[in-house]
């Protein structure tokens, strides 16, 4: 694996590879000092064009973790606002030495045109509402914790899936490893041909709930209209959100997940937000430890015993 840009056509073995070494990597993080010398000498950027929390300090963290150094770039304080084009800003960092860029863009496609202009890996850390590979890993790391595998696991991603990059690294790594995925959303918010993604379909989220062993909740993507397709938040709530009672009539052992930031109240009920059954710290934490697996395979580290 040169490169880590898209979960479509990744294979099943490649995918469990990587959740494997992601397990390996928790027990590293569990550790009184959390950290191994397997990248030392190594240089992970972090490149960023569009705001984040968690996927950049998680990224940051699980470098440190493996003793590489960490360059972290923010657009607003570079030479961008003078007019400096994308590939003039990636080509003058990979001049600095680092050997990764973690790359996020509001653009579609942008990744794989820095993978194409640099020489060294690149890892797609968001591209607009197209990819996002390292979160569809740490939440199939999540549910393979929970119920050990992901074949024949019924996932549930409900909301807006038309311009979530989540949804779309999600259903072809849940469809690879075994899981069966129902995209549920009202048809404004589902993709405009579903027909090619590896999912069924519907817009009755009671419909299914029932069948449902993990739900998988999205935000509503006000900036790049999600939010424009329905009256108001209060009738997504009453449709589409994972409300209190919503989430008593799920299975015994179901369980929620949500990548965040949540708008608690619109998409999930505070009180189920708080419950232990709902993943979302679980998915946090295994965003370091999946992520450093991916640092590790594409760097070549070497494992320390």
């Amino acid at each position: 694996m040169r490169h880590l840009l898209s979960m479509e056509g990744v294979e099943r073995a490649v995918i469990e590879g990587l959740l494997d070494d992601g397990d390996e990597f928790l027990e590293v993080l569990d550790r009184p000092i959390p950290k191994v010398p397997t990248l030392r000498g190594k240089t992970v950027a972090t490149m960023f064009f569009e705001p984040s929390t968690r996927t950049r300090l998680s990224f940051e963290k699980a470098a440190k973790s493996l003793s590489a150094d960490t360059m972290s770039f923010s657009p607003g304080t570079s030479s961008l606002s003078k007019g400096e084009s994308l590939k003039d800003t990636v080509l003058t960092i990979q001049a600095m030495g680092v050997d990764l860029m973690v790359v996020r863009h509001a653009a579609t496609g942008a990744p794989w045109r820095v993978a194409d202009w640099v020489d060294v890996p690149v890892v797609n850390g968001g591209d607009g509402a197209h990819q996002h590979p390292t979160q569809a890993l740490l939440d199939a790391l999540t549910i393979r914790q929970r119920f050990t595998t992901l074949d024949g696991v019924r996932v549930g991603i409900v909301g807006d899936i038309r311009h979530s990059r989540v949804a779309r690294s999600n259903v072809w790594a849940f469809a690879a490893l075994g899981a069966e995925v129902t995209l549920v959303a009202p048809p404004t918010l589902l993709p405009l041909d579903a027909t090619t993604w590896p999912a069924a379909t519907t817009s009755d989220l009671d419909d299914v709930l029932t069948e449902l062993d993990a739900v998988y909740l999205l935000r509503v993507q006000k900036e790049r209209g999600g939010a424009s397709v329905f009256p108001s938040l209060a009738e997504y709530t009453a449709r589409f959100g994972m409300t209190v009672e919503r989430f008593n009539r799920l299975k015994p052992d179901a369980v929620v997940l949500h990548p965040g930031p949540m708008n608690r109240g619109v998409e999930i009920s505070a009180r189920v937000a708080d419950d232990p059954r709902a993943l979302v710290l679980d998915q946090v934490r295994n965003g370091v430890a999946v992520r450093m697996a991916v640092l590790y395979q594409l760097l070549g580290g070497e494992r320390d015993e």
